[in-house]
């Protein structure tokens, strides 16, 4: 989402002196999983596979498929060591995918010390800092009673799937400081951890190794430890960018601020300036004119190595409205060592690309024009960004109004299942007439009402509406706050004259007649097929580990067969426990008993899940369970 009208942002991000590139950040180093050679010797219960499955019914009945690609633990009483990364890291970006077999119990441990908790908390409500995602508690047999593990730290949300499922995390680590001698000058930090898309932890501090680490003391650094002696786990997609511990800074601020009407930066040359100022951040400060300004800003720009840096510049956009799209905000240029670094004219916006610099100090203009103000235009403030060389993604100045943020505005599902009307971001495109149900067991979907697509589900806290309510609202979107799973946003039902027909992109035949809500506080959803009556409803059962989906159908005259598209994904595969994984298992789809489904191939290559809805006694039905 570009616009958000509680802060309306100059993004800058810079480009290369050359030409502009499409990667907007750094590649992460991979950890080769082709072969163990990135690991120490280890014991026999660490090996390769070319894949692997979990039963989410019962632990133990895994199966692994030959090849290379994902790392497998499967310990035994004699083998059950812990596998170490032969490199070594101090500040990290981490990310990994991992799987987990049911009821099983894991970690991550960065540089061998701090654990990121891999568990089975499949459904947990009220998670703690032995379920996934945390921060596992440190030890010490000296405190009294049940006081002796401390400082754990729960993840804010379980987003945990089923076992057997692929999960994700993103890590950032800071490493603990030492001065010249040796001794600890700051802790280590868990910046962020993110797991299946959501943050679940900022700002964490660790003040010493957790319980049943490899090493008891603190180090600038340390190998990354893979925990192996307490249950099975699968772990693929290793990747990482490593950190040294000096930034890249910005200082010397100095501002010609300009008004008028003017099409490109360089005719600001040509004005004299309305206002010169020395400046703390990276802010436009005028007379107070809301449309047509500019300004040029220049300071110094400290880099600590040599080598590549990815600087990004991205300009605010104008929101779309009743006679224009959404479009940048003005144009911007960057010159860095007298040489210019970017130019961003006012049809694209944005830019991204590498550039190459020695370490020390380099003169930096940033010259920018912006053609409306706006109502909701707190501040002019724009942030300049970079990375590389050993430097993270950093945010180089602080915008002036990042002090004052505006609290988001939240609806949670807490006790009963609420439902929001609001506009929907799905795969790029606003959807205006949803409406998303959350349920107490943080599970949570959207229907589209005026086309009568399904078009998401997510675990996790309900719905964010700031964009909704905060002043005018704009955007009028509902932002989900858990980790979604977005589907093709097709129709469900479809009549086709055979089996090979394709399905459509949507329905002209659709017409939508209401909801009703049960005494639960649950939608059923009521529309006309062309001549069939349909009902349709959604169920979170099993403490939120599934969504039930049955749809009622009541077929008309229509000579064409009933179907219903279950599921729609790059890859659909039926596992040994009946269930069909969806995407690489990404998530699963449990079917009734008896019920026998076509798996199809489109001519765009993807795979379909189908279900015959044959009616019996006038009503046809078709229901099945979405796990993850």
């Amino acid at each position: 989402m570009r616009y958000q009208p509680f802060s309306i942002l100059f993004f800058l991000m810079l480009t290369s002196f050359a030409s502009m590139a499409q990667t907007r950040e750094l590649p992460n180093t991979t950890v080769s999983l082709q072969n163990l050679e990135d690991f120490r010797p280890a014991a026999a219960n660490w090996q390769l596979a070319g894949d692997v499955y979990y039963d989410l019914r019962k632990a133990g009945r895994g199966q692994i498929q030959q090849g290379t690609g994902v790392l497998v633990n499967e310990l035994s009483a004699r083998n059950k060591d812990n596998l170490f990364t032969k490199m070594e890291h101090g500040d990290i970006e981490l990310e990994l995918d991992f799987m987990m077999d049911k009821g099983s119990d894991a970690g991550i441990y960065l540089q061998g010390r701090y654990e990121v908790q891999l568990f089975d908390s499949w459904g947990v409500q009220n998670p703690t800092a032995a379920d996934c995602g945390a921060i596992y508690e440190r030890w010490d047999e000296d405190r009294p009673g049940d006081r002796k593990g401390y400082e754990g730290h729960p993840p804010a949300v379980n987003v945990s799937k089923a076992p057997g499922l692929w999960q994700h995390y993103k890590i950032v680590f800071r490493a603990p400081r030492f001065n010249a001698q040796g001794q600890k000058t700051a802790n280590a930090v868990f910046v962020q951890v993110i797991h299946n898309g959501v943050t679940i932890h900022e700002n964490v501090e660790v003040t010493g190794p957790t319980r049943a680490a490899a090493f008891q003391d603190e180090q600038p650094l340390g190998p990354l430890m893979i925990q192996g002696d307490h249950g099975r786990v699968a772990i693929r997609n290793i990747s990482y960018k490593a950190f040294g511990t000096e930034p890249v800074t910005l200082t010397g601020l100095t501002l010609k601020a300009y008004e008028g009407e003017v099409n490109e930066v360089s005719a600001f040359d040509t004005q004299t300036p309305v206002k010169e100022m020395d400046i703390r951040a990276l802010a436009h400060q005028g007379s107070g004119t809301r449309d047509k300004f500019g300004g040029k800003i220049n300071g110094t720009l400290h880099i600590p190595h040599t080598g590549e840096y990815l600087f990004n510049l991205k300009l605010d956009w104008i929101p779309e409205d009743n006679n224009y799209p959404e479009r940048p905000n003005g144009a911007g240029e960057l010159v860095i060592g007298g040489k210019k670094a970017i130019v961003i004219d006012g049809e694209h916006g944005d830019a991204t690309a590498m550039v190459q610099l020695e370490a020390g100090e380099h003169p930096v203009e940033l010259s920018y024009l912006k053609k409306f103000g706006y109502w909701y235009a707190q501040s002019n403030d724009f942030t300049l960004s970079v990375e590389g060389s050993g430097v993270p993604y950093t945010t180089l100045n602080t915008p002036l109004r990042a002090a004052e943020p505006v609290g988001a505005i939240m609806v949670l599902a807490e006790n009963e299942p609420v439902m929001l009307r609001s506009f929907i971001m799905h795969h790029g495109e606003k959807r205006t007439h949803t409406i998303s149900v959350g349920e107490p067991g943080n599970a949570n979907y959207t229907v589209d009402l005026g086309t009568g697509d399904f078009l998401q589900f997510w675990r996790g806290n309900f719905l964010e509406t700031t964009p909704m309510w905060h002043e005018r609202g704009e955007p009028q979107l509902g932002v989900p706050m858990g980790s979604v799973i977005e589907l093709a946003g097709n129709p469900t039902l479809a009549f086709l004259s055979d089996a090979n027909m394709a399905w459509p992109d949507s329905n002209t035949a659709y017409n939508y007649i209401g909801y009703e809500v049960d005494k639960n506080g649950r939608p059923s959803f009521k529309y006309d097929l062309g001549r069939a009556s349909v009902r349709e409803a959604f169920e979170v059962i099993e403490g939120g580990r599934k969504l039930a989906h049955s749809l009622a159908v009541i077929p008309g005259q229509q000579q064409e067969a009933l179907w219903c598209r279950v599921a729609e994904g790059n890859e659909i595969t039926k596992l040994p426990n009946g269930l069909y994984a969806i995407n690489d298992k990404e998530y699963l789809i449990e079917l009734p008993r008896r019920v026998r489904p076509i798996i199809r191939t489109t001519a765009e290559n993807r795979k379909e899940l189908l279900l015959p809805v044959k009616a019996r006694r006038g009503i046809a039905t078709a229901q099945y369970n979405i796990v993850w």
